[in-house]
C-alpha cells in the first residue's frame, strides 16, 4: 500500500500552484479549499496557464528522478567559484541552493536550470535568462538581487541574494499578525512593485511564496520567472499566467496584464494576511473564475473587525473588477497606504496601551521622548527610555533602552560576559556627555511594532539592565 509521502498520493491545487499529500478522500486542499487534480504536473513546467491547464496537465508524464538527483549531487561540490551548501527549495525550471563565493566570502542563493530541460525545450533557458536581466535591471531594498548570471560547465545559474529568513506564506501560515505590521508589510511590497513598473516590468505571480522575509522583518520580492518587459511598441500577445487565487478577473477574461494585475495580486495578498484566507476559496476551478470575475468582494471588516476602515477601503480598491479603478501601479498603491502609516496612533498613545494595566510603570514625556520608571523587585528600579527617531513615515524607528553604569575598564570582560546571556535587546556602549556608558538597547521599526511589544520590551530592558548595574556596580542609581 503507497504511503502518502509517495508520488502516487500527491495531488496538486491549481489555486494555489502547491502539491499536497492526500491525507483523505475529499481531496481539497489545505491552504485554500480547492479540489484538486492528480499530480501529474512536471515539478519544472512553468506557472500555470490557466486557459490550457485541463490539457496541459493531461499531457505531463509523472516527475522523473533523474533531474533531482543530478542536482541534489551538487550539494558539497565546488561549482565554478562556489561552495554548495545545501539545498534551498526548488523553483519552476530548477533548484535554488545555498552557496558561498570563494573569492568574494558572502551567502549566495544559487539558482540553477536543470540541464535536462535546457535539452528537452530551449524556451526554458529563455524564460531562464529572462528572469536573471528583469532581476538584475532593479536594484531595490525590497527585491531580492541578482549579482550574477552566468555558465558553470553543463549547469545555468543566476547568483542571487541570500535571504536567510522564511517566506510570507510561512509567517501568516505561523500566525495572526497585527494590522500594523501587515500595513507595513503591503506598503513595502508595494515599493518592491514600483521600483519594477517603473522599469516596465510585470512581475505577473505575486504571491505570499514569492516574498521573502529577512530575519529583520523585511519583505523581498522574488521569483520573476513570469516577468515581462512592457513595450509600447510591441504587439506582442502575453499569454494569461499566474497562480489563480492571485489572478485579477480581467486575466480570465482573456485581456492583457498591467501593473494594475500586479497590483490586484498585492491586494489579495493583505486579505490574506488581515483574514488567515483568499477573497474567494471555491471548490472549483470554474467556480473560482466565477467569482474572482463576477461575485463581490467579501467584507474584510466582518471576517476581522479590528481592521482600520481606512486600510480595508484601500485593499478592497486593490481588488476592484475594473482595472482603472485599482492604484494603477506600485508608485500609487504605495502612497495610499503610506498615507494610512502616517495616520496611526502616535508615541504616547501607544505608551498609553501599553502601560494602562501596569501600575508599577510610571511615566512621563521628556521633550520628544519618554521616560519610564520601572518598579522592581526588591525594592529596587530602573529608568527606561523611549524616543522615535526618523524623518519619513518609512524610516521611522522606535528606540527603547535604558543606562547600566558607567563603562570603566575593570567591568569591560564582565560586562561581555552578561552580553551573551541577555535574550532581549543589546548591550552596547554610549557617550552620555563625554562618559562612555553601559546601554541596553533595542529597536523596532515605528509603524510594526504594536503596544503589546513595547511593553515587553521595555519590562525586559529594565530587568537586564537593573540586573548588570547590580552585578558591575553593586548599586540603583540609574
Amino acid at each position: 500500500m503507497p504511503t502518502p509521502t509517495e508520488p502516487s498520493d500527491l495531488l496538486y491545487c491549481f489555486g494555489c500552484n502547491e502539491r499536497f499529500p492526500a491525507i483523505d478522500e475529499r481531496r481539497l486542499c489545505p491552504r485554500c479549499g480547492l479540489a484538486a487534480e492528480p499530480d501529474n504536473i512536471d515539478p519544472t513546467g512553468p506557472t500555470f496557464l490557466w486557459k490550457s491547464a485541463d490539457s496541459w496537465a493531461s499531457r505531463q508524464p509523472r516527475s522523473k528522478s533523474k533531474v533531482q538527483l543530478d542536482l541534489a549531487g551538487l550539494i558539497g561540490q565546488q561549482l565554478g567559484d562556489y561552495k554548495v551548501q545545501s539545498l534551498l527549495g526548488r523553483g519552476g525550471m530548477g533548484y535554488v541552493f545555498l552557496a558561498r563565493h570563494a573569492h568574494l566570502d558572502r551567502d549566495s542563493a544559487l539558482k540553477i536550470l536543470a540541464p535536462e530541460l535546457v535539452a528537452r525545450d530551449p524556451d526554458y533557458l529563455d524564460r531562464f535568462l529572462h528572469e536573471g536581466q528583469a532581476m538584475a535591471a532593479m536594484q531595490h531594498p525590497n527585491i531580492v538581487s541578482v549579482y550574477n548570471i552566468e555558465r558553470i560547465g553543463d549547469y545555468h545559474c543566476l547568483d542571487m541574494e541570500y535571504v536567510s529568513g522564511r517566506s510570507l506564506q510561512h509567517l501568516i501560515s505561523d500566525r495572526r499578525l497585527p494590522t500594523e505590521r501587515i500595513l507595513f508589510l503591503g506598503a513595502e511590497i508595494a515599493r518592491g512593485l514600483s521600483e519594477a513598473h517603473s522599469e516596465g516590468i510585470l512581475h505577473r505571480d505575486l504571491k505570499p511564496d514569492n516574498v521573502l522575509m529577512t530575519l529583520s522583518g523585511v519583505p523581498k520580492i522574488g521569483d520573476f520567472g513570469l516577468a515581462k518587459r512592457l513595450n509600447a511598441d510591441s504587439q506582442q500577445q502575453m499569454l494569461p499566467a499566474g497562480t489563480p487565487h492571485y489572478m485579477a478577473p480581467e486575466l480570465f477574461q482573456g485581456e492583457q496584464p498591467s501593473p494594475a494585475t500586479d497590483i490586484y495580486a498585492l491586494g489579495v495578498c493583505m486579505f490574506q494576511m488581515l483574514a488567515g484566507r483568499v477573497p474567494f476559496a471555491e471548490a472549483g476551478m470554474q467556480a473560482l473564475i466565477s467569482a474572482v470575475t463576477s461575485h463581490s468582494i467579501p467584507n474584510l471588516r466582518a471576517l476581522r473587525p479590528d481592521i482600520p476602515l481606512e486600510m480595508a477601503e484601500v485593499v478592497w480598491q486593490m481588488l476592484e473588477k475594473s482595472p482603472k479603478n485599482r492604484p494603477q501601479n506600485g508608485i500609487e498603491a504605495a502612497a495610499m497606504l503610506d498615507a494610512i502609516i502616517g495616520g496611526l496612533p502616535d508615541l504616547q498613545t501607544l505608551i498609553d496601551e501599553a502601560f494602562d494595566f501596569e501600575p508599577h510603570v510610571l511615566w512621563k514625556p521628556i521633550g520628544s521622548a519618554f521616560e519610564l520608571n520601572v518598579l522592581l523587585p526588591h525594592g529596587r528600579q530602573q529608568t527606561v527610555w523611549i524616543e522615535s527617531n526618523g524623518t519619513s513615515a518609512r524610516e521611522k524607528v522606535l528606540k527603547i533602552y535604558s543606562h547600566c553604569c558607567p563603562a570603566v575598564k575593570q567591568y569591560y570582560e564582565k560586562a561581555l560576559r552578561l552580553n551573551d546571556v541577555i535574550t532581549h535587546g543589546a548591550l552596547m556602549l554610549q557617550d552620555i556627555d563625554g562618559v562612555p556608558w553601559f546601554v541596553i538597547q533595542n529597536c523596532y521599526p515605528r509603524f510594526t511594532v504594536d503596544a503589546e511589544e513595547v511593553r515587553r520590551s521595555v519590562l525586559e530592558i529594565a530587568f537586564h539592565a537593573d540586573a548588570i548595574e547590580k552585578e558591575l556596580t553593586g548599586q540603583d542609581r540609574n
